[in-house]
């Protein structure tokens, strides 16, 4: 049984109640409404002593972290000395490739223009003697492009690719303007890494 201490707040605030909320006291078998007189600490103290603990707590853990990547190895590499690995599927800096004859891959079949979703290729063709098509142009504008590799999944003989190249910043937007002539040079010089890649990656294509 409750103590007359304890229930006799109680009984006040239900006095006031009906006053305060302009509704006719009446009393209830079933409820009733009890505050208990506040001992100790106030909400504020013990707000106060929790926040100072978690921030105790949370500053020596946060040091704790901080030393202990003091004895690991870094994760930052020397660039450009050193250079992180690179993926397979890297798509960089456009090359157009050859045959091992020497002999240009790309015939012309203008899938790779037509798929382009930023309208960055341009290619212009003709027919040769013996009755092959060749391109006489193919523009690539480098700063349209949004390397979504769609050219060089849409070529049927692996001539348009997007090589590992990806240090290729230039000072004005003319030379983004690629053309055959620098394209095909991309693809002479980054033929065995090319190469390479697509090896790996045929399985999965």
């Amino acid at each position: 049984m409750t103590s007359p201490k304890i229930m006799q707040p109680g009984l006040k605030l239900f006095r006031t109640l009906p006053k305060v909320l302009n509704v006719p006291s009446t009393r209830s078998k079933y409820y009733s409404v009890h505050v208990e007189e506040k001992t100790g600490e106030t909400w504020g103290d013990v707000t106060t002593t929790a926040m100072n603990k978690i921030a105790f707590t949370e500053i020596v853990r946060g040091m704790g972290i901080t030393l202990s990547y003091i004895f690991r190895e870094p994760a930052t590499i020397n660039y450009p000395f050193e250079k992180g690995p690179l993926s397979p599927r890297f798509r960089g800096e456009h090359a157009l490739r050859r045959y091992p004859s020497g002999e240009e891959r790309c015939i012309a079949c203008k899938l790779c223009e037509a798929i382009c979703p930023a309208q960055a290729i341009t290619i212009e063709a003709e027919e040769r003697a013996d009755g092959s098509r060749r391109t006489t142009r193919y523009d690539i504008d480098m700063t349209k492009c949004i390397y979504c590799g769609f050219c060089q999944e849409a070529c049927p003989v692996d001539a348009i690719v997007e090589g590992p190249n990806f240090e290729f910043s230039t000072e004005t937007h003319e030379e983004m303007l690629y053309n055959k002539e620098k394209l095909l040079n991309n693809g002479d010089k980054w033929e065995s890494e090319i190469a390479s890649n697509i090896h790996a990656d045929h399985l999965y294509r």
